[in-house]
C-alpha cells in the first residue's frame, strides 16, 4: 500500500509563472536581444519564474541543430562556445528570476583518436534554467526524441541528428520548492512526470514546439492529463506560430492547475501569458481526491522508487 505518512508542502509559498511565446528567425542574436526583451516584460508584469520556448534562439528542425548548435563544456562555456548560456545567465541575474531558458541546440566534442586529431560530434536539445543570480542551475538534455511518421500529414526524425539525454531534471528553487524540466515529446511519456511529482516538484515545465498536426490533437490534451494524473502545475511553452518558416509551430502556451482546469492559454502569436501558482490548490486536490494513499503498490510497482537517473538537483 502507499505510505501513510503526511507529505511536506510541495510549493512554499505563491510564485507567479510566465509562459513566453516567441517568434524566433535565422539570426541568433536578434533572437537573444528579442528574448531579453521579453523576459524583463514578464518580470516587470510580477513574474518570478519564467519559461522560454524550445529551440528559441534558431529556427525549429534537424536541418538548423548543426549550425546553431553551442558548446556548454565544460561549464562555464566561454562567450564564443556559447553566447545564448550567457545571455540567458544575464537575463535570469538583471531581471532577479529564475529563468528555464526554453532549449538551443547543444554540440559535445569528443575526440576519437589520442592526438585529437579527429573528433565526434554529438549533439542534444538542451534546457538551461538559471538562477536570480544568473547562476547555473540545471541543464536538461532532451530525452525522448521526436520520431514520428503520420502518413500524408508529417514525419519528423529528431534522432537523425540529435542524441538523447539519460537523466530526469529536477531544480530546486529554495523558495519555492523542485521544479521539473523537460522538453516537448518529453510530455508523451508519463513515467516522467510521475517520478517527477512523487519526488515532490510542484511543477512540470515543458518547452515544447508541436506542429499543426499534433498541436490541436494533443497539447492541451497531455498538459491536462499530466497534471490530473499527478495533482500539479504544468506549464507548456510554445514557439510563435510563423507561417513563413520551415516548421509551423501549434502556439497556444498554457498554464494547468492541479485539477486539470487550464489556467491561461495564449493564442498563435508573440504572447506572454501569466500564472498565480499557489500551493494551497495541490494540496486541495491532492486531499480532495486521495490518489496519494489510494495506490496500490501491492499491485503494481512505484516507478519513483526505480533506478532512474535524476540530474539538476
Amino acid at each position: 500500500m502507499a505510505s501513510s505518512t503526511t507529505p511536506r508542502p510541495v510549493l512554499k509559498q505563491p510564485v507567479r509563472l510566465a509562459c513566453v511565446q516567441l517568434a524566433s528567425g535565422a539570426d541568433k542574436a536578434a533572437n537573444l536581444a528579442h528574448a531579453a526583451i521579453k523576459v524583463r516584460e514578464a518580470a516587470a508584469k510580477g513574474a518570478k519564474i519564467i519559461v522560454l520556448p524550445e529551440c528559441f534562439n534558431s529556427p525549429y528542425g534537424c536541418d538548423y541543430f548543426p549550425s546553431y548548435a553551442e558548446e556548454l563544456l565544460p561549464s562555464p562555456p566561454t562567450p564564443e562556445q556559447s553566447p545564448s548560456f550567457h545571455a540567458l545567465s544575464a537575463m535570469a541575474r538583471d531581471n532577479a528570476v529564475y529563468l528555464v531558458g526554453g532549449s538551443i541546440p547543444e554540440l559535445v566534442t569528443t575526440p576519437t583518436t589520442t592526438s585529437g586529431e579527429e573528433s565526434k560530434k554529438t549533439y542534444y536539445n538542451t534546457s538551461l534554467t538559471f538562477s536570480p543570480t544568473g547562476a547555473l542551475l540545471g541543464t536538461h538534455r532532451k530525452i525522448h526524441l521526436f520520431d514520428i511518421s503520420i502518413p500524408g500529414k508529417i514525419t519528423f526524425r529528431e534522432s537523425d541528428v540529435l542524441s538523447p539525454g539519460n537523466s530526469l531534471t529536477l531544480l530546486n528553487l529554495p523558495e519555492y520548492g523542485l521544479l521539473a524540466v523537460a522538453i516537448c515529446y518529453d510530455v508523451r511519456f508519463p513515467e516522467l512526470a510521475t517520478i517527477a511529482a512523487r519526488r515532490g516538484a510542484f511543477a512540470l515545465v515543458y518547452p515544447g514546439a508541436f506542429n499543426l498536426v499534433t498541436g490541436p490533437l494533443h497539447w492541451r490534451l497531455l498538459a491536462q492529463a499530466r497534471a490530473v494524473d499527478n495533482q500539479l502545475y504544468v506549464a507548456l511553452c510554445s514557439p510563435a506560430r510563423d507561417l513563413k518558416a520551415n516548421y509551423h509551430a501549434w502556439g497556444h502556451s498554457l498554464v494547468v492547475d492541479p485539477m486539470a482546469g487550464v489556467q491561461v492559454e495564449a493564442g498563435e502569436g508573440e504572447e506572454i501569458v501569466l500564472a498565480d501558482l499557489e500551493g494551497g490548490r495541490i494540496e486541495e486536490a491532492r486531499s480532495g481526491i486521495p490518489l496519494r494513499e489510494q495506490r496500490r503498490f501491492d499491485v503494481y510497482p512505484d516507478v519513483s522508487e526505480g533506478g532512474g537517473k535524476v540530474g539538476g538537483t
